[in-house]
């Protein structure tokens, strides 16, 4: 699939108020035939756009963060010898929980993908223009706040653990290979599973090798079945988190 196609259908799975978060690879790719400061002007336009929007959503993920690790050390507290108090609070909480991690998979792919097109748009650049400009600015790019996504791949991982412990009753499935549901979603977390799984399924799509890896390439995503699963209610009894 060429990667216009691919971004368009990107933008259109995630969140509606993320859609214009994201580049805008039509209106580089006719701006390749024009001078290289106005091509280069919107390349750094963009990149600003994602570095304000992707640390905005940062900082906000680091806030959730620390008040969801409150909410669920105060429940298991407060609960700790009333299991039907403790479904009924945690039922709501998974809401919560489930939709954060969601959102964090989709920055980590917000960033992926606007990489990935920048890295494209300027191959496409050199090829037409016989221009040196890839190189230079890739390196620039990598040096860019948007593309840093250590600290959100970090909390993703440290929720998907919290998820394992809290919630062991698996409800919906993301299989490996098809990303397909096997299972039912409250539908108050179903457009964030769906915007998910599109995000994960792009994910593996752009960083599988290929022959036309180069070094601005992402490295190939290898994700385990166990990395893909979103767990959901029903708990056996109050389980502390550590």
């Amino acid at each position: 699939m060429k990667f216009g196609k691919r971004i368009k259908e990107q933008i259109q799975e995630s969140l509606p108020e993320w859609r214009d978060k994201f580049l805008c690879y039509k209106e580089l790719k006719n701006l390749i035939s024009s001078s290289e400061s106005i091509f280069v002007g919107l390349l750094n336009a963009e990149m600003e756009k994602f570095n304000a929007f992707f640390v905005e959503q940062e900082e906000d993920f680091i806030i959730h963060h620390k008040e969801l690790q409150y909410r669920i050390q105060r429940l298991v507290e407060k609960c700790e010898h009333n299991e039907e108090m403790f479904r009924e609070e945690i039922s709501e909480m998974r809401k919560d929980i489930v939709n954060f991690h969601g959102e964090m998979v989709l920055l980590v792919n917000y960033s992926n993908i606007n990489y990935t097109g920048l890295a494209k748009i300027l191959k496409k650049y050199d090829k037409r223009r016989g221009s040196g400009l890839r190189s230079p600015f890739m390196q620039k790019v990598v040096g860019q706040p948007f593309f840093k996504t250590d600290l959100v791949s970090r909390l993703v991982r440290e929720w998907e653990t919290t998820m394992e412990a809290v919630f062991p009753a698996t409800m919906a499935v993301v299989e490996a290979e098809g990303y397909e549901r096997s299972a039912v979603v409250t539908s108050s977390g179903e457009g964030i599973f769906r915007n998910t799984v599109a995000a994960l399924s792009t994910m593996r799509e752009m960083r599988r090798g290929s022959s036309t890896y180069s070094a601005f390439s992402l490295p190939p995503l290898n994700l385990p079945d166990s990395d893909l699963v979103f767990r959901s209610v029903h708990l056996s009894s109050p389980i502390p988190i550590p």
